[in-house]
């Protein structure tokens, strides 16, 4: 692995998270999901379709997305996922989590007395 590489494993916990704030911004369907995570991530993380698919089965198990047919396009129908209310929420609470283990993350292995550095 590269010095500038995220192990894939860092990220794996966080994809329902990362799939919420894509669908916060509007509706969509797999791949432009897929296309939305690596544009936004400069092309350093590419979701794979099984990953996808199966955080897609998930959030909507829990009720924080739901899923409709679009219209025909050339391609045939498209399943698109919208963001609920309770998948907002869920949203806004993990990242609150997130951004409290990166504070303390950041001290054990960053800051503090320099005897882990």
């Amino acid at each position: 692995m590269s010095e500038n590489e995220v192990s894939a494993d860092l990220i794996r916990g966080h994809i329902d998270t990362i799939i919420l704030k894509v669908l916060k911004a509007g509706d969509n369907y797999g791949y432009e999901i897929m296309k939305a995570i690596s544009v936004g991530s400069n092309g350093e993380y590419i979701l794979k379709e099984p990953s996808l698919y199966s955080s897609l089965k998930r959030l909507e198990k829990t009720g924080f997305i739901q899923a409709y047919w679009g219209d025909q396009s050339q391609g045939g129908r498209r399943k698109y996922y919208t963001i609920t209310k309770e998948g907002l929420s869920a949203y806004e609470e993990n990242v609150r989590a997130w951004n409290r283990a990166k504070m303390l993350i950041d001290k054990l292995l960053v800051g503090g007395s320099g005897e882990y550095e």
